[in-house]
């Protein structure tokens, strides 16, 4: 059976702007840079949660269009990873990467000077489709400038980003609306935005080595489509469903997913027998620990819905204010903070089983955090929480490497695509999934013991989740 090209872990085949295979003696100061790029997206999303309720009132929007201001961002940013990851492979990872940071930029001050909803919706879709045209190309740098041996320190510094980006944007947000600085209110969450990239974009231009797939070659416009409309056509219904309760047209949308993505597959297995340049070469592909690499990643990420189920449970369940749930959380965000610089320690000791054993530190945690409220001991709960976070944390950059290591080096940019496009689906189907059970076991009963009745069950569905990710990243270590 042809399997297309072997899929290996040298980087020969990576073209560099001019400096050979050599490491890059600027590549700590190009980090510094890249991480900019990792921290925005998610900071972002979660500063805008906390301030959607001074946009809501300030704006004088609907519940819907208020909605549309974190889905439509989540959307664009989930349908356009796959597709920013392979542009940076032709057009080269630091071209795009400024592109993206030119465009998340112009996006920021369209969304911070919006004078109505609609203007900040279409400035949150502009935000999303520049923030996976900039994110893909962070990982993919990495993989591409940092030699073998200082890789784990490396990714351990972007997995920590993702963690300051839960915290700080959590605080973040609250901090600049209640601040109110320069009578800017909920627009300083968006115009904080300018200052970093301001300076982030000189210093790109200056310290990131430009790298990119040895043979460039043009964009597959048709796959292209194919994919974006299959994706958008599952994670749009999956987000809008449940807040609409499950219209018509979310089901009917739903259902054309499977086959554009049947469509989209088929494409580019056309395009590759021809001999063209697929968006997703199914060779890449044929590799069966990616395939398990990226089922874990999948898996890996069920721990989304917690964030929702966690808030609702701390609220209506045990009567606390939004301030206190959300300090309640605070644990886990610094153990998200602080797995990412044991991650290479761990590595050191386990290899490849670090992702493995990161897991399984998040599946005790949540069934503790489960034990604890079944049994109403919630003053018990930072401990867990903070092992949840600290498995989290840990786990992320060991997949991400685990990812990336499956293929040949000028396919980066699309692994780097697509573990994050795997990232971002996952939250939209688990938090449909197991935050739909969730909502349907609380509505059942009233008062807060419906709530704290189903608040376990929510978390063993997510265990679960987390356990399936273990066993798949273990079985993917070992590459055929």
């Amino acid at each position: 059976m042809h399997r297309g090209p072997t899929l290996m872990k040298a980087s020969t085949n990576l073209s560099t702007a001019g400096h050979g295979g050599s490491a890059d003696a600027r590549r700590w100061l190009a980090l510094c840079v890249l991480l900019a790029g990792t921290l925005l997206p998610p900071l972002d999303f979660f500063i805008v949660n906390v301030a959607l309720p001074a946009i809501q009132a300030d704006l004088q929007a609907t519940p819907s269009l208020a909605q549309l201001v974190v889905s439509v961002y989540a959307a664009a940013y989930a349908v356009t990873l796959i597709l920013g990851g392979r542009l940076g492979d032709l057009y080269g990872r630091k071209r795009m990467f400024i592109a993206g940071m030119l465009g998340f930029g112009a996006a920021s001050a369209l969304c911070g000077c919006a004078p109505s909803p609609g203007v900040l919706v279409a400035g949150r879709l502009l935000q999303g489709i520049s923030a996976a045209v900039m994110a893909p190309q962070s990982l993919a740098s990495i993989h591409a400038i940092f030699p073998a041996g200082e890789k784990a320190r490396a990714l351990g510094m972007y997995g920590a980003t993702f963690g300051a980006a839960s915290v700080a944007g959590q605080l973040l947000g609250g901090v600049l609306v209640s601040a109110d600085l320069f009578g800017l209110g909920w627009r300083a969450a968006f115009l904080i935005n300018l200052p970093v990239i301001a300076l982030a974009i000189p210093a790109a231009i200056a310290w990131v080595r430009d790298s990119r797939a040895e043979q460039a070659a043009r964009l597959d416009v048709v796959g292209a489509l194919l994919l974006a409309a299959g994706l958008l056509a599952l994670v749009v219904p999956l987000i809008e469903g449940r807040e609409r309760g499950w219209p018509a047209w979310c089901v009917g949308v739903l259902a054309l997913a499977p086959p554009l993505l049947l469509a989209f597959w088929r494409c580019e297995q056309r395009q590759e027998r021809g001999g063209g340049a697929p968006l997703v070469p199914p060779s890449a592909l044929a590799s069966t620990g990616l395939r398990r690499s990226l089922a874990a990643s999948f898996f890996f990420y069920t721990l989304a819905p917690f964030f929702l189920v966690f808030a609702v449970y701390e609220q209506a369940g045990l009567g606390h204010d939004a301030l206190s749930a959300g300090l309640a959380v605070l644990p886990l965000g610094i153990g998200f903070l602080l797995g990412p610089f044991s991650s290479a320690a761990v590595t050191r000791r386990l290899g490849a089983d670090t992702a493995a054993f990161a897991l399984g530190l998040e599946v005790v945690g949540v069934l503790a955090v489960a034990g604890l409220a079944w049994v109403d001991a919630p003053g018990w709960l930072p401990a867990p929480l903070f092992l949840i976070g600290l498995g989290q944390g840990m786990a992320l950059p060991a997949l991400v490497r685990l990812n990336v290591d499956q293929v040949d080096a000028r396919w980066a940019g699309l692994a780097a695509g697509l573990v994050n496009a795997t990232l971002q689906i996952s939250a939209a189907v688990s938090t449909a999934i197991i935050g739909g059970l969730f909502f349907a076991l609380s509505s059942r009963g009233t008062g807060p013991g419906a709530v704290k009745a189903a608040f376990p069950v929510a978390l063993l569905a997510i265990g679960a989740g987390l356990g399936l990710a273990a066993v798949l990243s273990r079985k993917a270590r070992a590459r055929p």
